[in-house]
């Protein structure tokens, strides 16, 4: 019974280590992924950060490499072009040749405000912008592609196939670097940083969306499937256990039947023959005494043998009697309905006098409960579990003891329950409680609790022992309900 109660809670725990492991597998997977993407974006920003200073720096070239006097030399568009394929043109200006927008204007104005490169128009929409130089005689102006500006050569990962999505942001604009997959996860994963030139202030944004498909499901099938194996490999052993278990204790079982007849026999013939063989050693003693008088009382010494013949007879009728209670005849024969409650005061009033010595007054439950069991047998074994329970009272203090009996219908059959508050069964002693000859009570026999099990299997019923919730002994018997006519 313990194993079935057990299996629910065995597979509730399974399913819960089995969730927990999926979670943290997903956890570290999500934090792999978030690892991962922070990494690439970490490098992607790097790199456009190099090539951004490293547009500046030949901007900062131009400026200082162009002749004292105008129109000394043609400007190095065509000749820069060839060494960095991402700045497609550059136009110079002297004094009487004025930009063709105002947005390179302002670039240049900003460039000799600042002494550095200044942005002189985007249109992310082309993917070009325009980077001024100011400078004298004449300021430059470079026109960068956007696309020819991304080193692919080393890019940490798939254009065509990585799922993060790339842009470059400036004032409202976009441009998509890498478009990455376009959908809705249910975690994104976020990266933002201006590129580390001054001059070209572009915000790198990288963004990447997870979803239910990028968890390791391999891996989460892999290992509920191993707790799931786990779990069934423990069943199968705790199930192996709890069988070798059962089939010790019916081992036991078997031998204790086989003793309990022995055991009861000698514990009857030893209390049982002692009055009358000390009745007969007396007789015979006194007969002795009487013939070896002068003169001899014959009558007297008679009278003393014919003592000796009735114990004698009277020891024969034990022998007898033990002899019937060897050969056990069927019990089912003999069993009837009989009324716990009826049985339970049957037994008390025998132990009433131990009862008020002790100051125990017993709690019995009110109830009807009928049985199918051998009156005199069911008798015998609550007697025996009562007489137990006062004895267990006797080693706790006046003010601790308590008794209580119980009676009640569990399914088909009827249970009766005796809990003391007295010291309770030691843990070694439970498993061996029902063994014959087994005891811890000095002079005892260890055949009560013994005798009172067989009984109750030879009426189809059960006799536990464990202790109780808060001290003390429960001794639970169980019976089969008497058939209702």
């Amino acid at each position: 019974m313990p194993h079935h109660r057990a299996t629910p809670a065995v597979a509730l725990a399974g399913l819960v280590i089995a969730i927990a492991g999926c979670v943290t597998l997903a956890r570290l997977e999500l934090n792999h992924l978030r690892d991962g993407f922070e990494t690439d974006a970490r490098i992607i920003h790097r790199l456009l950060s190099q090539r951004t200073a490293q547009q500046d720096a030949v901007m900062a070239m131009l400026a200082l490499l162009q002749p004292a006097t105008q129109g000394a030399a043609a400007p190095p568009g065509p000749r820069i072009s060839a060494v960095y394929p991402q700045i497609l043109e550059v136009r110079q200006r002297d004094d009487n040749n004025p930009w063709p927008d105002a947005a390179m204007q302002a670039g240049e104005d900003e460039s000799r405000r600042s002494h550095r490169a200044a942005i002189g128009g985007v249109d992310f929409a082309s993917g070009r912008y325009q980077l001024v130089q100011a400078a004298a005689p004449a300021s430059y102006a470079a026109q960068i592609d956007l696309r020819s500006m991304v080193p692919w050569e080393e890019w940490p990962m798939q254009p065509e196939a990585s799922p993060v999505r790339v842009t470059l942001e400036y004032h409202g604009q976009h441009y998509v670097v890498q478009a990455g997959h376009d959908r809705v996860g249910q975690w994104q994963f976020d990266f933002r940083k201006r590129l580390a030139a001054d001059s070209q202030p572009f915000d790198v944004v990288a963004v990447r969306s997870v979803g239910w498909t990028d968890l390791p499901w391999l891996k989460m099938l892999g290992w509920t499937l191993l707790t799931g194996a786990a779990l069934a490999a423990l069943h199968a052993l705790e199930r192996q256990r709890t069988e070798r278990r059962r089939a010790e204790e019916l081992l036991r079982l078997g031998q204790v039947a086989r003793l309990n007849t022995l055991g009861e026999l000698a514990a009857g013939v030893a209390h049982e023959l002692n009055q009358p063989l000390t009745a007969i050693l007396a007789s015979t003693q006194a007969a002795s005494r009487l013939l070896n008088d002068e003169p001899p009382d014959l009558a007297t010494a008679r009278d003393a043998m014919v003592r000796t013949v009735e114990q004698a007879r009277r020891a024969a009728a034990v022998v007898g009697r033990m002899r019937r209670v060897v050969e056990r005849p069927d019990v089912a024969t003999r069993l009837q309905p009989v009324n716990l409650q009826e049985a339970v005061r049957n037994a008390l009033y025998l132990l009433e006098p131990e009862c008020a010595r002790l100051g125990v007054r017993p709690a019995v439950m009110d109830g009807t409960v009928v049985v199918q069991a051998d009156p005199v047998a069911l008798e015998q074994i609550i007697h025996n579990l009562l007489a137990n329970a006062l004895q267990a009272l006797a080693q706790v203090p006046a003010r601790e003891r308590a008794l209580s009996i119980a009676m009640q219908p569990e399914g088909a059959h009827g249970v009766l329950t005796v809990c003391d508050s007295g010291t309770g069964i030691p843990a070694d002693v439970l498993p061996r409680i029902f063994e014959p000859f087994f005891t811890t009570r000095s002079g005892g026999l260890g055949l009560g609790l013994s005798l009172c099990e067989s009984l109750a299997a030879d009426m189809n019923g059960t006799l536990t022992a464990t202790n109780a919730a808060q001290r003390g002994a429960l001794f639970r018997l169980s019976l089969p309900l008497a058939k209702t006519p």
